[in-house]
């Protein structure tokens, strides 16, 4: 994304998620994630460490900057990446 976004504005994409061990999102490090339908979320943020969100419930927007969601615990369903 070339745009220069202003820190704190709002999303200007959204794109759905597809848990996965190893690869990253195609578009970068995202704003936040959506979260669907409820579960446990293990996001890994740019600094590469998986942190794992416990009982999200559905319709949760996690102010996370993230550059995976790893499929291994994920239970969550239902999840758009904020750009």
């Amino acid at each position: 994304m070339d745009a220069v976004i202003e820190r704190g504005a709002p999303g200007q994409m959204a794109v759905a998620v597809t848990p996965h061990n190893s690869t990253d999102f195609a578009d970068g490090v995202c704003r936040g994630l959506y979260i669907g339908g409820s579960g446990n979320i293990v996001v890994v943020p740019p600094q590469g460490s998986a942190v794992t969100f416990i009982g999200v419930v559905a319709g949760t927007i996690l102010p996370v900057q993230a550059i995976r969601v790893n499929a291994t615990s994920t239970t969550a369903t239902n999840i758009v990446a904020i750009y």
